[in-house]
């Protein structure tokens, strides 16, 4: 159940990064993510909501999930002062309460990281997509070279333990792709700043549901 998924420090500090992140690049990175989606879409793991501003006026309905209990409420806070069709809703990834095919698009950022079960988590995002739809991700992924794969995979037990079960040594393209998607386009870049040092290579891009 949501009520078990508590990092409360954590929460704080990802609440803070995002606030710091406003008027950076992270700004254009979150329009490239979200650029032309319609319809109703679901975003996984919203966190405290920094991608609600970027949502195109196309997006009809949007669903925010975050089971996080301090990042639901500051979503609720962010939802409101949007002023746009956002609802924000407690669940978690591989149990989402919605109905097959509800969605016309979904959105994954820098959230597959930290979900207990990638394969999981994916499979029930395109369970409620409808056929065609679309599956936005941003997600930092694991390193093609050494040493930074290699110390990734070091301390992806330390970092799931104290980031929010964040593990950084994920192929999430390929997992995509496992869960019934077809990536269209994505390209792949580095992070420069300290916060990002383990998880730099970061991957962006569309996939449709097969």
């Amino acid at each position: 159940m949501s009520s078990q998924v508590k990092h409360p420090v954590f929460a704080r500090w990802v609440a803070r990064v995002a606030a710091k992140s406003e008027g950076t690049e992270e700004d254009d990175l979150r329009r490239e993510l979200l650029g032309g989606l319609r319809g109703r879409v679901i975003e996984l793991g919203s966190g405290s909501g920094p991608n609600f501003a970027f949502y195109p006026e196309g997006v009809s309905e949007l669903v925010a999930v975050e089971p996080e209990d301090y990042l639901r409420a500051k979503a609720v806070e962010a939802a409101g002062d949007s002023g746009r069709p956002i609802r924000v809703v407690d669940a978690v990834a591989d149990a989402l309460p919605f109905e097959d095919g509800y969605f016309d698009a979904a959105v994954a950022a820098l959230v597959l990281c930290s979900v207990p079960s990638q394969p999981a988590a994916l499979a029930e995002l395109r369970r409620v997509v409808r056929p065609g739809g679309e599956l936005r991700f941003y997600e930092h992924v694991a390193a093609r070279s050494q040493p930074l794969s290699a110390l990734q995979r070091g301390l992806a037990p330390v970092t799931q333990r104290l980031a929010g079960g964040c593990r950084p040594d994920h192929d999430t393209a390929g997992a995509i792709e496992a869960a019934g998607f077809e990536i269209e386009r994505y390209r792949r870049f580095v992070q420069r700043s300290l916060a990002d040092a383990l998880g730099a290579p970061r991957i962006l891009g569309t996939a449709r549901r097969a």
